[in-house]
């Protein structure tokens, strides 16, 4: 299952007088060239003082005031929302986008009823427009006021929630909301929600948000106690007909039957729901399977909604060779030149050793490495295993080095027989490893916060093959040397290490994982109290 989390980053700050980002067709303003009663499009024009008025009456705060600053005095203070013969359609269309974003998030904290109560007066009264009117002028500013308001919630996500706090450590996005507001209106808001700096993965968890909320509305599913450990093909249950029933609901299930058979189409429908999950699709019901399935409808909108919010936050994906890890799914995925190329089971850290979630860049390839045991694993664990043993170190290819100990490449070695070297503050890095059984499990979070690789030759191939030096032959040859040696990468490879619990795949089916730091536990208390 391939996981896209590539996002579309706005660019551009400032004035009217503009060219068009080549990527993205949102302005990248300059000073010159302002808009005057001679050039402008709606003739309509206020002085800096009634802005400044409104906002000190209004108690805006300094980063949303100086937001509309910008926008106003870049168009040299003309109305955006209005022309002289009326209200602009687009107004209406952002509060449709406004109201359609409260009701599939439930964040109405964007909402503005006498906004509302202005634009319906003035939309009924159908009269001329005078620039100077303060019902007009008091709602063209507070159309501006929540559109910068709006954006700055949907599309980067809450202020309230401090990253680093919630263990998030890859930079939040950054959107130039000035520009993003001045292209839609010049364009007359023409497909406003297409402005939206969110990724087709954003839409794609909306749309079985959407899904999801109806069938909370419709009822949602329950479910009866289980009266034994496993069902499988050809048994018969109460229980196996609520499971057809909740799983048609989710889409696993296709077949017009809720019958208490476990019938052979049941099977491949417990399979798709095993699929979806990261299980072992073998077909049958069991007790994890149904943990999963008793977890209510409003428990999976709530881990979609966190998602989504997450999604918020990530930064432009590179169009360059990149690599993703996503820790609950336990899966590495390459991209080329920024698309999709294929992916890997990984282990990740366990709960009581986190991997962290960041972004670094990838330098070095180590061949036959080295394990520096780091200082923790030296303190709790190396060194109370050597008074209790004298060969130890000679048992395990171990040997001192000045004050620390490191154990000698081999097979054997922690680290396998190859490295990925990403620098960073958190010592993690991708490697080999000898104990390949783990990779089998379904659950793999076993490591102390490093990223051990299933298929690591595969990586050196993808990284090395536009390297004449490098072919297959050489690079196990220096995977067995035996020998340290690490090799510079041509383009250094950003590396994302992510922690997404809800996302829809390729196949365009939505996935679930476990929370298994406890991440997606914090965030909810934040977005879901009822303080």
């Amino acid at each position: 299952m391939k996981l896209n989390i590539a996002v579309i980053l706005f660019i551009g700050w400032g004035f009217h007088a503009c060219q068009y980002s080549s990527k993205n067709n949102i302005k990248v303003h300059s000073q010159t060239d302002s808009i005057t009663p001679n050039n402008s499009y709606t003739e309509l024009f206020f002085d800096s003082v009634s802005l400044e008025q409104f906002i000190k009456a209004n108690k805006i705060p300094d980063s949303l005031s100086n937001r509309m600053r910008s926008f106003y005095s870049g168009r040299n203070y003309e109305y955006g929302w209005f022309f002289k013969e009326g209200l602009a359609d687009y107004a209406s269309g952002f509060l449709r986008l406004v109201d359609d974003y409260i009701g599939y998030s439930g964040d109405s904290s964007v909402y503005n009823a006498s906004l509302h109560q202005l634009v319906d007066s003035i939309d009924t009264e159908q009269r001329v427009i005078n620039g100077e009117d303060p019902e007009v002028l008091q709602t063209e500013l507070l159309l501006t006021r929540d559109f910068f308001r709006y954006a700055a919630r949907a599309y980067q996500g809450r202020n309230q929630l401090n990253a680093k706090e919630l263990e998030w450590y890859i930079p939040r996005k950054k959107i130039d909301m000035v520009g993003l507001l001045d292209t839609a209106i010049e364009n007359r808001g023409k497909n406003f929600s297409s402005y939206e700096p969110v990724n087709r993965q954003y839409g794609l968890l909306k749309n079985y948000l959407l899904k999801y909320n109806d069938i909370e509305k419709s009822g949602g599913w329950s479910f009866v106690t289980a009266d034994k450990k496993t069902y499988k093909q050809g048994d018969s249950s109460k229980l196996i007909s609520q499971v057809k029933k909740q799983l048609t609901l989710t889409g696993d299930y296709t077949v017009n039957d809720t019958s208490a058979i476990f019938t052979p189409e049941l099977t491949q429908g417990v399979k798709n729901f095993q699929h979806r999950f990261g299980f072992t699709e073998n077909g049958a019901i069991n007790s994890t399977l149904l943990n999963e399935m008793k977890k209510s409808v409003r428990d999976r909108i709530q881990q979609i909604l966190i998602n989504m919010e997450r999604i918020r936050w990530v930064p432009a994906a590179p169009t360059t060779d990149y690599l993703l890890v996503n820790i609950p799914e336990y899966r590495l995925h390459a991209y080329e030149k920024g698309k999709y190329k294929w992916s890997m089971n990984i282990v990740t850290g366990s709960a009581a050793h986190n991997t962290v979630i960041f972004t670094g860049t990838l330098k070095h390839i180590v061949f036959s490495p080295y394990w520096n045991i780091p200082p923790g694993i030296l303190k709790n664990e190396t060194l109370p295993a050597i008074r209790r043993n004298k060969n130890y170190l000679a048992a395990h290819n171990m040997e001192w080095n000045g004050n620390t100990v490191r154990q000698k490449p081999g097979p054997n070695n922690a680290l396998g027989l190859v490295k990925f070297l990403f620098p960073n503050v958190y010592n993690i890095y991708l490697h080999d490893t000898p104990s390949k059984s783990l990779f089998n499990e379904d659950k793999r979070a076993f490591s102390h916060g490093c990223i051990r690789l299933s298929q690591p030759t595969k990586l050196a191939l993808f990284l090395l093959r536009n390297n004449k030096e490098w072919d297959s032959t050489k690079v196990v040859k220096a995977m067995n040397a035996g020998k340290e040696k690490y090799v510079t990468v041509t383009e250094t490879v950003p590396v994302y290490i992510g922690y997404f619990t809800a996302w829809v795949d390729q196949e365009g089916k939505l996935n679930f994982r476990d929370d298994i730091y406890g991440h997606d536990r914090k965030m909810a208390a934040h977005l879901f109290s009822n303080k």
